[in-house]
């Protein structure tokens, strides 16, 4: 803004003057101004006194300061969105486009450095091309040629310990990069996954079994497990344990009792959970010439019939209520699984309960 050679006191006093009856023409002659200026100083403030006129000068050149940063802020944007059409990092990259602006655009050096983010000396700053650029660029080429394994770390030593050249490090990586000499990562090497087993289909009863645990927990909060045994023939449900822990002996006791009744099966199918891999239950299944099949890690669909079962249980009754106690739970799950093998039917045995089932193929 402007500044005038009057004060705020000077142009108030002449406007009082004037009301005061002195005609415009003198005081124009008087103060050396033309009669339009002193128009101008009434119309703007004429009625005020001294702060007032300096509460208004100070307003108007704070709005001139905000209109000149929304003007530039607006101004930095669109040359943000027309310049930047993807990620800059590199200041030579910032260097470009802000002498790019500058000489299309025509803004100021100041502007244009803080919209692309560099100072002003290196917006000036002029590369020079020097010959040993080109001379190192050689030896990087050659020694990467010779010894493809090398990389930078390899090859900047050789140049210093056993050549003597007195390059910085950063230069020389610099040339380095620029080269795209850089060596390739080498890929992470994937495990070599075995051929999924196929799921066999048992035939007949007792020609597979499989078996496989559950966790719940109590309302007092303590943790127990349940032990679930099914014929993979026509998924029947042949016992549910019911306990806090359920080592191996706790397992060979509860297969025993279903064979008691159920007869001996030629396999019994489960993952590779400590209680099936221990000493106790291979040996035990040795001596009643029971094959133990053991699923693939990772690979629990291939016992999709007992995960299935598992499922079943534990929407349709598990889940469904607060537990007190392990005989609550037990009597529970002897009075579902009979429930399971003669009232519910089976959508992968056609509809049909697993008695049902039974019976057709007896």
């Amino acid at each position: 803004m402007k500044k005038s050679r009057f004060t705020d006191s000077q142009i108030l006093d002449a406007i009082k003057r004037v009301e005061a009856g002195i005609t415009v023409p003198e005081m124009c002659r008087e103060l050396g101004i033309s009669s339009a200026t002193f128009y101008k100083w009434r119309a703007k403030y004429g009625g005020m006194d001294v702060s007032m006129m300096s509460r208004m000068k100070e307003l108007e050149a704070e709005n001139a300061r905000l209109r000149k940063m929304y003007v530039e802020e607006k101004l930095k944007a669109e040359l943000r969105a027309e310049a930047l059409g993807k990620k800059v990092v590199k200041p030579s990259r910032c260097h470009e486009m802000a002498q790019h602006v500058v000489r299309e655009r025509g803004i100021s050096v100041r502007l244009a450095c803080e919209t692309f983010g560099i100072s002003q000396t290196c917006y000036r700053y002029e590369g020079k091309h020097r010959t040993e650029n080109d001379e190192i660029a050689q030896w990087l080429l050659r020694l990467t040629d010779n010894h493809r394994n090398w990389g930078f770390g390899l090859c900047y030593l050789y140049l210093r310990n056993l050549k003597g050249f007195g390059w910085n490090h950063k230069r020389v990586y610099r040339i380095y990069r620029e080269l795209e000499l850089n060596l390739r990562i080498k890929p992470r090497k994937r495990l070599v996954r075995q051929v999924p087993e196929p799921l066999t289909v048992p035939m007949a009863i007792n020609h597979v079994w499989s078996m496989d645990f559950m966790h719940d927990q109590l309302t007092d909060g303590r943790s127990i497990r349940l032990f679930n045994v099914i014929d993979d023939f026509n998924r029947e449900a042949l016992g549910i344990e019911v306990d806090f822990s359920l080592p191996s002996e706790r397992v060979i006791r509860a297969l025993k009792q279903i064979i008691a009744w159920r007869g001996k099966p030629l396999a019994i199918r489960c993952d590779n959970g400590p209680e099936y891999l221990s000493s106790a239950i291979t040996e035990w299944a040795r001596q009643w010439d029971i094959k133990l099949e053991y699923i693939q890690p990772g690979k629990p669909q291939q016992n999709a019939y007992i995960e299935r079962f598992n499922r079943t249980v534990r929407y349709e009754w598990l889940s469904q209520y607060h537990w007190e106690d392990l005989d609550q739970v037990q009597r529970a799950a002897t009075e579902w699984m009979w429930s399971y093998n003669h009232e519910r039917p089976n959508m992968a045995l056609g509809g049909y309960t697993p008695k049902q089932r039974l019976a057709m193929t007896a």
